[in-house]
């Protein structure tokens, strides 16, 4: 009996000892895993083509890669940063704006309607709803007055531009569109989008109106009168989405596809909702806050609702644009990453090509055509292409201003440009603000690399782009 219990205290003995065990073989299994999966989703996922798994297959990797692309794209490029900026200039030019829907409104005769209109789309800030009105009405009272006509339009004209122009900005940043619009499609966009924007407000609240009255007519109805409704509920999400949708198609100075636009557009729309009715059904956390902060609560509240509205736009921007894109990120390959002796070599050959194909005759390349031409992706293709066209060896051609079919051709005499001149226009792109005393580099040592760096600009501009 004693060696039996002596045969079984190394077995208790052992047992942490297998729990330990079994916890880190878990644990690095998990790890491995957890490994695998960035490894996949970082370099793997962007090698499958189209042959390699089965078509709903590669359309969930496609939309894996949308996403993680998007999430990429906002964290580098500030995304929180841009929407706080929005954010402060939606509120300067948030009075002036209503006050201009408010006075078509009363034109029509309906401002009372409007009003109703404003709170309930505001129904997760009542307070904000209720201080914006006020301000709206004395703006109204002292325009009509006289009091505002001179600085006060002024004020009111800079910051509606201001905020169309910052959010012009940020969606050419997203889209990467290094054009800005002409200063006459600026006017006249800028003017379009100032005038029909309350108009359509009038309108679209005119038509819930409308629907409402038509609904209390119609109850008695069985089968008409459930649809109504449903319609009346739905079209809170039609409105915010088509708000949605006309910002990712017109705002960048680039060509957005209608399908790229119209399913983040409706994804913007709904999440927009949900964000109200959160605001709403969280009506303990906002009276904590009052609690806090008194009247005062409707303004910090008022501007983080704005601030995460302006988030979920930009990020549905971003999804739109990797949605349209995705071909470009190709191996997930970034511009800014290439050095600086490949894209000059890269430079080289795209400028070889079209300088060839100039002295051929025939029709100028896109960016597309060169990118199944060269190889090169087409992201970085668009990349170069703006630089050289910037140092003047290229010039743009196109019949729309938002460039969507943009052709190249030599922007000077073939004889003139060689890889020589290509290469001192791209290194010398940019500004010289650091004034230095170069007396200081005229010692015979720095005399003969200037002259070797001559030298060999000088044999290079004896090699012809058009020749390559």
């Amino acid at each position: 009996m004693a060696g039996t219990v002596t045969g079984r205290e190394p077995l208790h003995g052992t047992e942490p000892g297998l729990q330990g065990h079994c916890f880190l073989f878990m644990k690095n299994n998990m790890g491995k895993k957890i490994k695998k999966i960035i490894d996949f989703l970082t370099v793997k996922i962007w090698h499958i083509q189209h042959d390699d798994v089965s078509p709903l297959k590669f359309y969930f990797y496609e939309v894996i890669k949308t996403v993680v692309l998007a999430v990429e794209r906002a964290t580098t490029k500030r995304m929180i940063n841009s929407a706080s900026a929005l954010t402060y200039s939606s509120l300067l030019a948030l009075v002036p704006i209503l006050a201009v829907v408010f006075a078509i409104a009363r034109g029509f005769g309906y401002n009372k309607y409007i009003e109703s209109w404003f709170r309930e789309a505001l129904a997760s800030q009542p307070q904000a709803a209720e201080a914006i009105i006020g301000f709206v009405n004395s703006y109204l009272v002292h325009t009509k007055s006289g009091v505002f006509l001179g600085i006060g339009l002024i004020f009111m004209l800079w910051t509606v531009i201001m905020l169309i122009n910052n959010i012009e900005q940020t969606f050419n940043y997203i889209w990467q569109v290094k054009k800005p619009r002409s200063m006459f499609r600026t006017i006249t966009d800028y003017m379009a989008m100032f005038l029909l924007m309350p108009i359509i407000i009038v309108i679209t609240s005119g038509v819930s109106i409308f629907m409402a009255a038509l609904s209390g007519e119609i109850e008695d109805y069985v089968l008409l009168a459930p649809v109504v409704k449903f319609l009346i509920a739905l079209m809170p999400y039609v409105v915010m989405s088509a708000v949605f949708i006309a910002l990712f198609i017109f705002m960048p100075n680039t060509k957005v596809k209608f399908r790229c636009a119209i399913i983040l557009g409706i994804l913007a729309g709904v999440a927009m909702q949900g964000l109200q009715l959160f605001y709403i059904h969280s009506q303990i956390w906002v009276s904590s806050y009052n609690a806090i902060y008194g009247s005062f609560a409707a303004l910090p509240l008022f501007m983080l609702w704005v601030q995460i509205s302006w988030t979920i736009c930009l990020f549905c921007a971003e999804l739109s644009y990797t949605n349209q894109n995705l071909e470009e990120f190709a191996f997930n390959a970034q511009p800014e990453d290439i050095s600086h002796r490949y894209r000059l070599m890269l430079s080289i050959i795209l400028a070889g090509h079209i300088c060839r194909r100039f002295s051929e005759g025939q029709k100028p390349y896109t960016a597309l055509e060169l990118k199944l031409q060269t190889g090169i992706p087409i992201r970085i293709t668009n990349d170069l292409l703006y630089e050289l066209t910037d140092v003047n060896i290229l010039t743009e051609i196109t019949n729309d201003e938002k460039g969507e079919d943009s052709r190249y051709q030599p922007a000077e005499d073939l004889a003139r440009l060689s890889v020589g001149t290509l290469v001192d226009r791209l290194e010398s792109r940019g500004k010289w603000t650091i004034e230095l005393d170069l007396h200081k580099f005229e010692s015979p040592l720095w005399r003969k690399v200037m002259t070797a760096r001559r030298d060999y600009l000088e044999s290079q501009r004896r090699v012809l782009l058009k020749d390559l």
